[in-house]
């Protein structure tokens, strides 16, 4: 799915393109401010699985999962409706450039005209870390060579020295490299990892997403990279409120469909008072509670609804659901005020922290191109 958004009154108004063929033809939806997407509802079909469906929809394969609990995810019973999450709250959002939230698995490309659009992604796997912070795109490369890294040749010695392009190649047909030495913005020769805990560092989207990135983003666009596990908003003068699971949660639930429950690391009430302000009394503590729970990774409006005139403050700004009460100068600068080192910009190509298990030819052929297609098995 690909959302766009225009700027209007200083903010954000989206405008949602599904692009999936549904059976009445192709559906949008016009949400507003921060919260763009439509949640949707899918029927099973013979044949199908949550990655099938997952990936019909632009989502990641535990996003999908995470919203089913306790879906079998290799055989869903057909005939079963699945909540569609393709419904989301914007993070705190840069001006322009790329904004990856590792937390919800997810990009956001904001570009410099007001339109944003929003891609799964793989992230990295346990005992490896994606930087947070400010780069920039650096090198675009098609049909990129790969290089093993010596952290991958140590666990790997029979790898070759380079591997070309082609169906073997772990980045697959895109290369965006960034500042970061070693990290890369790419493509697979295994859709299969798209939105699950994967990789050694680097950010995979699925291959008809990077490509059509690779061709929108130039060089030197800035990219932030956030955990944000919590994001909280007002739309409409309604709070919305948004929780994905940890990390290891993710795991979790890729392995079995569910998570055990731990203990409030969220620092949740402090968060939600600050964004509700002087409209605390329309909470709804025990939705938000819930929410915080079932962590699906879906905007849920926390508000209850006005009974008698009331002094609304919500204003539709962003809220930094990511904050803590610290001390303001502390505050990072604005990414987009970096400047850009020449020496930031080679030519040689990156050490690329890719798993060697990912080279592979079988890759799964999946249909996109619809997604209630009759001909998926």
């Amino acid at each position: 799915m690909t959302l766009v958004a225009n700027r209007q009154s200083g903010w954000l108004l989206a405008i949602a393109t599904v692009l999936c063929v549904h059976a009445a033809g192709q559906a949008a939806a016009q949400p507003t401010g921060r919260l763009i997407g439509t949640l949707e509802r899918h029927v099973v079909r013979e044949g199908e699985t949550l990655l099938t469906i997952a990936r019909s929809y632009d989502l990641g394969f535990v996003q999908l999962r995470a919203a089913n609990p306790g879906v079998d995810a290799w055989v869903p019973r057909v005939g079963l409706e699945l909540t569609v999450p393709t419904l989301h709250l914007l993070p705190d959002p840069p001006r322009r450039g790329i904004l990856i939230n590792l937390a919800e698995q997810r990009m956001y490309f904001l570009h410099k005209s007001g339109q944003v659009i929003t891609h799964p992604i793989g992230t990295a796997k346990g005992g490896w870390k994606t930087p947070v912070g400010n780069t920039r795109i650096v090198r675009k490369r098609k049909n990129p060579t790969w290089t093993p890294p010596r952290s991958i040749r140590a666990e790997r010695p029979e790898l070759p020295a380079s591997i070309p392009p082609g169906p073997d190649n772990p980045l697959g047909a895109f290369a965006l490299d960034l500042g970061w030495r070693g990290y890369v913005i790419h493509g697979t020769n295994r859709p299969d990892g798209v939105g699950r805990r994967v990789s050694h560092g680097c950010i995979r989207l699925y291959p008809e997403d990077i490509s059509a990135l690779f061709h929108q983003v130039p060089i030197r666009t800035p990219v932030k990279v956030i955990d944000q596990r919590v994001k909280l908003a007002w739309v409409h003068g309604e709070l919305y409120l948004e929780v994905h699971p940890t990390p290891e949660q993710i795991d979790e639930i890729e392995a079995t469909g569910r998570f055990a429950q731990t203990a409030d690391d969220l620092d949740l009430d402090w968060r939600v008072a600050q964004a509700a302000g002087i409209n605390s009394s329309r909470l709804d503590w025990d939705l938000i509670y819930r929410v915080a729970r079932e962590r699906k990774g879906i905007p849920v409006r926390v508000t209850l609804p006005l009974t008698e005139p009331e002094a609304l403050d919500t204003q539709e700004i962003p809220v930094d659901a990511s904050a803590s009460p610290v001390d303001s100068s502390q505050t990072p600068a604005d990414p987009f005020e970096i400047p850009l080192d020449a020496s930031e910009i080679r030519v040689d190509s990156p050490e690329i922290p890719v798993e060697s298990s990912d080279i592979r030819i079988d890759a799964p052929k999946v249909p996109v191109d619809g997604y209630l297609r009759n001909d998926r098995r």
